[in-house]
């Protein structure tokens, strides 16, 4: 919070005000430095003086001053002992939050500002929820089957561990479903009336990390043009869910460490502390107990995390799912392309049930949506699936050791992809940041 006033009594007073109630203090003496104070800390909120000059009681300095600070975004509330109704008035129509007279009441005061850092956060929130609404995806289309006995005993452990707030950790494949679980997990809790937040953690640039969990203020970076909510804060009360956890770098593991521990975190550019009180929810295909023998992953961020774990299983042992899935899937698409009903021919239901799914649910969603768009007739036949048959041809596969097998096909997916990572972790359906941990445990060059 800047306090800007030419008496030094006047800001001593001030801040030990305030320092009593919580909040950090800066100060600003004249109206240069109030405007140097604002570019470079960014406050909460401006307690301004009117008059900077001992000998001037018409309020046209902070006039100037405030009109200078009109795009900052920042609640300013003026301060004069030269009190008049059109003084305030006019200060009011130039964008000051509210007017206060010297000497000040300590109560007055005090509401006064509690006042303006709530309607920030208020309006900070609505900016932020009107994001969340833009990104929000319908629930409608969501795919949950559990007949076979893997998946009953899974929808058993939901019910008994949603209700509780405790951090789970959804383990399994590529395309098992994690994020659909985690959905689950979130409508079967006490939160369930509140925000489920997604983060993809592989998809966060390092250096915008602190900006997408904890949010920043205006001019918090040079990039900063406006507020920003961070998705603890649009999570608040409800549940928080971090994809790819396994593809967070292991620099930025303290930072996420330490909102867990304390449930407290600073928005960029702000240096009021907020609080958390989220559910977590991690998924990850990654081994994480390897990761920390190796190094990359933090033994005490994994304790965080894995409170409840859940291990999903690939789609290859659930053949009692598969039918049911693909009639699910056959109603969304059939509906999303304005087809007519279609049925799954015997023939087609044994081969779903003899193919691998090494794509698991993915894969299958995307060979039923191409069977529907590729049938003719009301039944999709096996050779509209257009599954790969090599996929399941187990033994003309070249027995090697693991790690051999892995650095081929990194090889052959920087071939492919013309040496290019991005694209070769696509291939390999696999975060950027673990193909690059890969290259370097391999030594393998690659074009930076």
């Amino acid at each position: 919070m800047l306090i800007a006033d030419d008496d030094e009594d006047i800001r001593f007073a001030l801040a030990l005000l305030l320092s009593s109630q919580g909040y950090k203090t800066i100060e600003a003496t004249n109206a240069k430095e109030v405007i140097i104070q604002t570019n470079r800390q960014n406050p909460d909120l401006i307690l301004l003086d009117m008059n900077f000059s001992r000998d001037t009681t018409s309020g046209q300095e902070g006039l100037e001053v405030l009109a200078q600070l009109k795009n900052n975004d920042i609640p300013v509330i003026l301060m004069t002992a030269w009190a008049n109704v059109a003084l305030a008035v006019n200060g009011l129509k130039q964008g000051a939050s509210d007017f206060v007279e010297k000497p000040w009441n300590k109560e007055k005061l005090l509401n006064s500002i509690n006042q303006q850092l709530n309607f920030k956060k208020i309006k900070q929130e609505h900016q932020g929820y009107q994001t969340l609404l833009s990104e929000k995806q319908s629930n409608k289309n969501q795919t949950w089957v559990c007949q076979s006995d893997a998946m009953k005993q899974i929808e058993q452990l939901i019910e008994q561990i949603a209700p509780t707030d405790a951090n789970i950790l959804i383990l399994g494949e590529n395309g098992t479903g994690k994020s659909q679980l985690a959905k689950r997990i979130h409508q079967f809790s006490s939160r369930q009336d509140k925000p489920l937040i997604s983060v993809n953690m592989a998809a966060i640039p390092d250096n915008l990390f602190e900006s997408e969990l904890f949010g920043h203020q205006k001019g918090a970076f040079t990039d900063a043009k406006q507020n920003r909510i961070g998705r603890f804060q649009l999570a608040d009360q409800g549940t928080l869910f971090f994809d790819e956890i396994g593809s967070l770098p292991f620099n930025l593991q303290p930072k996420l460490l330490r909102v867990l521990e304390t449930g407290e975190y600073e928005v960029l550019g702000s240096s009021q502390t907020q609080n958390t009180n989220s559910r977590l929810i991690s998924a990850t295909n990654a081994d994480l107990s390897k990761l920390v023998n190796e190094g990359l992953f933090r033994q005490d961020l994994l304790y965080r995390l894995n409170t409840l774990v859940i291990t999903l299983p690939p789609l290859r042992e659930r053949l009692e799912d598969i039918q049911p899935l693909a009639d699910t899937f056959i109603d969304q698409f059939c509906t999303k392309y304005r087809k007519s009903k279609l049925s799954l021919s015997p023939d087609t239901v044994k081969k779903l049930k003899q193919h691998s799914w090494p794509g698991n649910i993915r894969e299958i969603s995307h060979a039923i949506e191409r069977a529907v768009l590729l049938s003719t007739s009301d039944e999709i036949t096996s050779q509209a699936l257009l599954l790969d048959n090599t996929t399941n041809q187990n033994s003309d596969i070249k027995l090697q050791p693991l790690e051999q097998a892995e650095r081929k096909l990194i090889e052959k997916a920087l071939s492919v992809s013309s040496g290019q990572v991005i694209e070769a972790a696509k291939l390999l359906d696999i975060s950027r940041n673990a193909l690059y941990r890969r290259l370097e445990k391999f030594g393998i060059k690659y074009e930076s």
